[in-house]
């Protein structure tokens, strides 16, 4: 598979950063080994973001720990790392701050944090209404004009916000949440495939204790039988299977967990299997 319109190779599965180093997080050392055996098992596409901490001062957290584990490996120029910029974290909360000025100051730190002189794909991570949103996107891609980063990619987005943002930038990826429990996506994500642009799918297992609840639903356990797999690896297949161009981003905390999401690679449903994953409800509550 091709990261958009670019002749870059990226795995069918990538590699969420995030619960690494938000509240929860492992310990470093566990951070590493989790982030090691996911690239052992080829998930060589890694999605993080600035504000993957605790708050803001601990900006940087997540691409630091990568950035360590990569110079700890011989084969680092194969690993994609994708990061964001467009959001803080004051005292632990999340807002957004779209400005130009920040997300300029961002890229800087994040090119620090990462130990780079080049982001290999930029994510404009969420729009912010109090600024315009082609003026958010055209500081990307100034940031792309200027070497700073070697794609642009949106995250948190519409239909309609897609086609405003590629009067002013190469859109490469869109990044959005995609799962059984949450698919207002799916829209998105076909549109995508339809226009060669990457779908990356957050929380492509629901997130915390809607992850945790997979193994509740029989269908799941009845598919997940079938194909000699775990349940998270059927969701995976599934959410794989909406679009020609998604490609899942499943975090993990553990080595298990990441080794497991690989191991989906491996799974391909069959259509009426996805059709009734696709006709299923699964509740939240």
């Amino acid at each position: 598979m091709k990261l958009g319109h670019t002749n870059e190779e990226i795995p069918p599965i990538g590699f969420g950063g995030m619960p690494l180093s938000t509240r929860g997080r492992p310990s470093e050392e566990q951070a590493k080994k989790t982030l090691h055996a996911a690239i052992d098992a080829g998930l060589t596409l890694i999605d993080t973001a600035d504000v993957y901490c605790i708050d803001d001062d601990d900006i940087g957290h997540n691409e630091r720990l990568i950035a360590s584990v990569l110079r700890e490996r011989g084969d680092a120029d194969r690993i994609h790392v994708a990061t964001k910029a467009g959001l803080r974290r004051p005292n632990g909360a999340w807002t957004n701050d779209g400005s130009p000025r920040h997300i300029r100051e961002a890229c800087e730190q994040s090119l620090r944090s990462l130990g780079t002189d080049q982001i290999w794909l930029y994510q404009y991570h969420a729009p912010d209404e109090r600024y315009p949103f082609e003026a958010s996107v055209e500081t990307f891609s100034e940031l792309q004009r200027e070497g700073k980063c070697k794609y642009v990619g949106l995250s948190n987005v519409t239909v309609d916000q897609i086609e405003r943002a590629q009067k002013v930038a190469d859109v490469q990826s869109v990044q959005n949440r995609l799962n059984p429990y949450f698919r207002e996506s799916v829209d998105v994500a076909e549109w995508c495939a339809e226009n060669g642009i990457t779908f990356l799918a957050y929380s492509p297992l629901g997130g915390g204790r809607l992850t945790k609840r997979l193994p509740e639903f029989e269908l799941l356990r009845r598919i997940a039988a079938a194909h000699d797999c775990s349940v998270h690896a059927v969701v995976l297949a599934w959410v794989r299977a909406v679009a020609d161009t998604v490609v899942p981003i499943p975090a993990a905390r553990t080595v298990e967990h990441a080794v497991d999401s690989a191991k989906s690679i491996g799974v391909s449903l069959a259509s009426d299997e996805n059709t009734e994953i696709d006709a299923a409800h699964f509740d939240r509550t």
